[in-house]
């Protein structure tokens, strides 16, 4: 059985999740503790060692994010719930890390679960956490690295190392200044709305790419070219939006 905690202000929303998980997930799941607060939860992390914590962003007294101070070491994995869609989540993301909107549901929650049992252990934990705690400290243009989620655990990429990004399928396919392809195994959508909005620039329902290697534009054949020499196509309906956008980034 999967050791877990729930940590989380609402006595109600504990014992949802608790419920949801024994519906869905029968004999799985041993919920060793549920606590109202991060001091609590700490408490409860550091005597049971559960492998899965449940933690709620925003708490009266602290906040989720600061559970992880009290940890030289995360051997945990954790799924964040909140009430709050827009509520830090794009730097949650950026990190490679799950999260459930309130009211959680049964298909979400087991979108989460099952990450978590095809998820690699070992130092991928720590390294998402440490992540995570950059990425709220630095406003949208500054973001520099993004943990892109692939089939083997996750891909750290600056930002400024990706010349586009392009659909393929539910997948997305990030291509590199030097060379170089990675998949990550989200959508093109997903990974647009992590990307810094400042630099990254939506010009084909196929391609997203960084503003910053953009040489020039043919405006006859709606095609931008890159510093590696690549063109690529401009929809009609993008145009207008990728032409300010360069305007702007200059």
């Amino acid at each position: 059985m999967i050791k877990a905690v729930i940590i989380d202000d609402e006595i109600n929303a504990q014992n949802l999740l608790e419920k949801t998980l024994d519906r869905h997930f029968p004999n799985k799941f041993n919920i060793v503790e549920k606590c109202n607060s991060v001091d609590s939860g700490v408490l409860a992390i550091k005597n049971y060692e559960p492998e899965l914590v449940f933690l709620d962003i925003q708490m009266p007294e602290k906040s989720g994010f600061e559970l992880f101070k009290y940890f030289d070491v995360i051997k945990f994995e954790v799924i964040f719930t909140t009430a709050h869609s827009k509520f830090a989540i794009k730097a949650i993301k950026r990190s490679a890390l799950d999260y459930l909107l309130k009211p959680i549901n049964h298909v979400d929650l087991f979108e989460s679960i099952k990450k978590f049992e095809t998820r690699n252990r070992g130092s991928f934990a720590q390294k998402r956490l440490s992540l995570l705690l950059e990425n709220l400290n630095v406003n949208d243009q500054n973001v520099n690295k993004i943990a892109f989620p692939t089939v083997e655990g996750f891909e750290l990429i600056h930002s400024n190392q990706i010349l586009y990004c392009k659909a393929e399928s539910n997948y997305c396919c990030i291509k590199k200044i030097e060379g170089t392809t990675k998949t990550a195994t989200k959508t093109l959508k997903y990974v647009e709305e992590i990307l810094p909005a400042t630099s990254f620039k939506r010009i084909h329902k196929t391609y997203v790419i960084n503003l910053n290697y953009v040489v020039r534009y043919n405006k006859a054949n709606k095609e931008v070219e890159l510093t590696n020499g690549e063109k690529l196509p401009v929809s009609f309906r993008k145009e207008e939006e990728f032409i300010n956008a360069i305007l702007q980034n200059n």
